[in-house]
């Protein structure tokens, strides 16, 4: 095997291999050897077939197999004989002449081809003493607590048949409905013994409002119009009709915040409830003090750098944000004007976004390397079941899953890896401090005025938020490292499945299009 290097510019490499046909007629003689004492073919005895025989029926198929082993034998030569770190897969290129691959694979001619392949850049790991990041704090406060209390106490709340009685916000209505579209019943838009109550924004925007002021006996005609990014597209964005036979009105009964209440909670008292809740909001406001001091980090670790990156990689990069992008313009029925830009200014900036990303992911790894810091087996099966908990009834799948595919499981060491390294840089810098109220912790930067690494992009609404959201921390940007250590890739979300007995939300999870959310579907932090 001859490895010729032909390209050597930036990060990008090209190398000339082939393979003489004595190498490939030796190899494919031996092959063929080694199969005549394996293989059962009528009228001949085990092991004695003819090589020429077993050429002229498995030669090809062989060759081909035989190809591939050489393909990774020459990569792997490539790779360490010039000590290069791959970026990401190489490319092969094969003569685009029949006969002269022909020729080839009967070992009649040698087989030359080009691998192309990107390297990962060398670079310092710059000084990190002397930078200092602002980490905010809030303490729970009572007034949470008590705030919290009186949400679940109301929520759960029991709600009493009042006869006679019109129906106002906060009441519970009990109904039966058939919805039509262009006066034709669609699937999904029936129920019966459906519970709503009234102002609690459960429902289709709309479909509630109507019913305020209804008593028990009266049939109502509703007519709503589904959201633009509705579940269901042949539902999104068009208007149905639901005749609505109120079968009950119901008072809510007076939410009592004591033991009871905890009790139905599965607490023992209520000051273990109190408890319970004052961890659960300590746990969220610590998670985002936590992303906030991550995000400085990383700001100021983006301001250290500036080496070329690999093109392969960002280019995966921002293909996965832009495609995000362009989900969430599509479900909101959006368009870049409408966020004050265009498509080309707006990949621009994604661009932009998605070269960051990359950028403190290779700083993230090397710096992780140089640290020695490791994700041990029992993490990634910590990790693992956390992950397989989000799936309810589909554990053992879910599971399975995961250990069948190591790229898979790469997504759950992936986080885990870079938030490792994360803490290590934590505590080779200055951490300061600073007490603040819950709305400034939660607060968006843009909104505090604080400045960010880069500029941001000028949309409005949907694909500023997803801009936020990519600037805002590089959350997954050692998954974006390639550092074969530790098999960093981007982690892929999946969404739940949900019971069909479930109304459809608004976004279209449940059943098929009844116009009601899932009772309750707001999450609530601190009881969960």
């Amino acid at each position: 095997m001859q490895v010729t290097e032909t390209l050597s510019q930036g990060l990008k490499r090209e190398f000339q291999v082939v393979l003489p046909a004595s190498e490939l007629e030796e190899r494919l003689t031996s092959e063929l050897s080694s199969l005549k004492d394996r293989v059962r073919i009528n009228g001949f005895r085990p092991g004695k077939v003819p090589v020429a025989h077993l050429r002229r029926l498995y030669g090809r198929s062989v060759m081909a197999e035989m190809v591939q082993t050489l393909v990774g034998e020459a990569e792997r030569k490539i790779v360490d004989e010039n000590a290069l770190k791959p970026a990401g897969q190489p490319r092969y290129e094969f003569p685009e002449d029949k006969e002269e691959m022909e020729k080839a694979l009967d070992a009649k001619a040698d087989l030359s081809f080009k691998v192309a392949l990107e390297i990962l850049p060398q670079f310092e790991l710059a000084d990190m003493s002397d930078i200092t990041v602002r980490k905010p704090v809030t303490e729970v406060t009572d007034k949470e607590v008590d705030e919290t209390l009186q949400r679940m106490a109301a929520q759960n709340r029991s709600f009493d048949s009042a006869e006679g009685r019109v129906a106002e916000s906060g009441d519970r209505v009990m109904v039966d409905f058939v919805g039509t579209m262009d006066g034709e019943a669609f699937e999904g838009g029936t129920a019966q013994d459906i519970s709503v109550d009234l102002g609690s924004n459960t429902f289709i925007p709309g479909f509630e409002d109507q019913l305020v002021g209804v008593k028990a006996g009266d049939e109502k005609t509703v007519t709503v119009t589904f959201p633009a990014n509705y579940g269901a597209e042949h539902l999104a964005g068009k208007e149905a009709s639901f005749a609505v036979t109120v079968k009950d009105v119901q008072a809510p009964a007076e939410a009592k915040i004591d033991d009871d209440l905890a009790k139905q909670f599965g607490m023992e008292s209520l000051d273990a409830m109190k408890d319970a809740i004052r961890e659960a909001v300590k746990r969220d406001l610590d998670a985002q003090s936590r992303r906030k001091v991550k995000k400085a980090l990383l700001d100021a670790l983006d301001e250290k750098y500036d080496f070329e990156l690999p093109p392969s990689l960002v280019e995966q990069e921002f293909n996965a944000v832009w495609s995000q992008v362009m989900s969430d313009l599509q479900n909101n029925s959006k368009t870049f004007e409408d966020d004050g830009t265009t498509e080309e200014e707006a990949k621009a900036e994604y661009h932009k976004i998605a070269e960051r990303r990359v950028r403190l992911g290779l700083v993230l790894a090397q710096i992780g390397e140089k640290g020695e810091i490791q994700v041990t087996d029992d993490e990634v099966t910590q990790g693992l079941v956390e992950r397989v908990r989000q799936f309810p009834g589909q554990e053992k799948q879910v599971w399975e899953f995961y250990q069948k595919n190591p790229q898979a499981l790469a997504e759950i060491r992936a986080p885990i890896f870079e938030e490792k390294v994360v803490d290590h840089i934590l505590n080779e810098v200055t951490v300061e401090e600073e007490k603040v109220d819950r709305d400034t912790l939660f607060a968006d930067e843009e909104e505090e005025g604080t400045a960010a690494s880069e500029e941001k992009p000028k949309a409005k609404g949907a694909s500023k938020s997803k801009a936020k959201s990519a600037d805002k921390s590089a959350d997954k940007s050692a998954d974006k490292s390639e550092d074969k250590s530790e098999g960093a890739v981007e982690p892929k979300a999946a969404s739940k499945a949900k019971s069909k007995s479930e109304p459809k939300t608004e976004s279209g999870e449940g059943e098929e299009a009844a116009p009601a959310k899932k009772p309750r579907a707001k999450a609530r932090k601190a009881e969960d």
